[in-house]
C-alpha cells in the first residue's frame, strides 16, 4: 500500500501535473493540500478515469484539502473542529486497517503578525483533535509550515528565530510526535538532510535551499508496516512543460 501527501499549490494550475504523478508512482491513498477551489470546482472525471475518487474539503482561492484514493475510504471528518474560521484545513478518511488524516497548516506569515498567534492556536487544536483518534494505524499528513529541527532547514541553526523555525513552533510540532506519532522519514533516515519545499524565487531548488515543512507522521503500528519513505524531489521540477508545485510529494509504502 503507498500512502502520499503532497501540497499542490492551486489545483486548476496543477491538474495534469498531478495525473502525470498518479500515473508514475501509482498511490493508493494521497492527501492534497491548497487546493485553492470549492468542492462544486473540484474537476472529478479525470481522477475518476484512473481508477481514483476523491473526497474533498474546498475554499474558494485558498486552502482546501483532499483525500483521493483508489481504495474504498469513509470520510470521518472535514475541517479541524474550532478552527473553521481559520479555513479548509483538515478532513479525515478511514480505510478498512487504516485512519488517514491530512492537514494543511497556517503559515503564520511572520513572528510579529497576528497569523502567528492563530498559527499556534491552531496547533493546539490538532493536538486536542488527535486525542480523539482511537485507531491503532493511524496517520497524520500534509504540510505543517515548520521545520522541527536545524536539520530540515538550508539554514540550520542560522535561521534562529525566522517564521517555521521558532521555538514555539517547535514545541507545537513536538507535542503531536508526544502522542505517538512518528515522523516516518526521519526514522528511516536519521542523519540525512532532504528537503521537501523550495522558493521558486532566487534559483533555491537548483541551489538546495530548501526547507522539510511536509510530513507523513504515524503511530507505531504505521512504522511497522513502513518499507519505504521518499521525498519525491523528481516532482518538483518541470514535466512536459508543466511548472511543479513549490513542494515536493512525500509518499510511504506500507507492508
Amino acid at each position: 500500500m503507498r500512502i502520499a501527501t503532497w501540497n499542490i499549490n492551486g489545483l486548476r494550475a496543477r491538474l495534469d501535473f498531478i495525473l502525470i504523478w498518479l500515473k508514475a508512482r501509482q498511490p493508493d491513498v494521497v492527501g492534497l493540500q491548497e487546493l485553492k477551489i470549492t468542492d462544486d470546482e473540484f474537476p472529478h472525471e479525470p481522477f475518476n478515469a484512473l481508477g481514483y475518487q476523491v473526497h474533498t474539503h474546498g475554499q474558494k482561492g485558498w486552502n482546501g484539502v483532499a483525500v483521493v484514493s483508489r481504495i474504498p475510504v469513509e470520510i470521518v471528518q472535514r475541517g479541524l473542529p474550532g478552527q473553521d474560521d481559520f479555513g479548509a484545513r483538515l478532513i479525515t478518511a478511514e480505510t478498512h486497517d487504516l485512519s488517514f488524516t491530512t492537514v494543511y497548516c497556517p503559515n503564520g506569515k511572520d513572528v510579529g503578525h497576528a497569523d502567528y498567534a492563530r498559527k499556534l492556536a491552531w496547533y493546539t487544536s490538532l493536538t486536542e483533535y488527535w486525542k480523539t483518534i482511537d485507531s491503532p494505524a493511524a496517520v497524520l499528513c500534509g504540510d505543517f509550515n515548520i521545520a522541527p529541527t536545524a536539520m530540515d532547514s538550508w539554514r540550520g541553526e542560522k535561521a534562529g528565530d525566522a517564521i517555521f523555525h521558532t521555538r514555539e513552533e517547535r514545541a507545537s510540532f513536538a507535542r503531536l510526535t508526544d502522542l505517538g506519532l512518528i515522523d516516518l522519514y526521519r526514522a528511516q533516515f536519521p542523519d540525512e538532510q532532504k528537503f521537501s519545499w523550495w522558493d521558486y524565487r532566487g534559483g533555491a531548488f537548483h541551489r538546495n535551499h530548501g526547507l522539510r515543512i511536509d510530513f507523513v507522521l504515524g503511530t507505531d503500528a504505521v512504522l511497522q508496516r513502513t518499507v519505504a519513505v521518499e521525498i519525491d524531489r523528481d516532482f518538483r521540477k518541470k514535466k512536459e512543460g508543466i511548472t511543479a508545485s513549490d513542494h515536493a510529494p512525500v509518499f510511504v509504502d506500507l507492508d
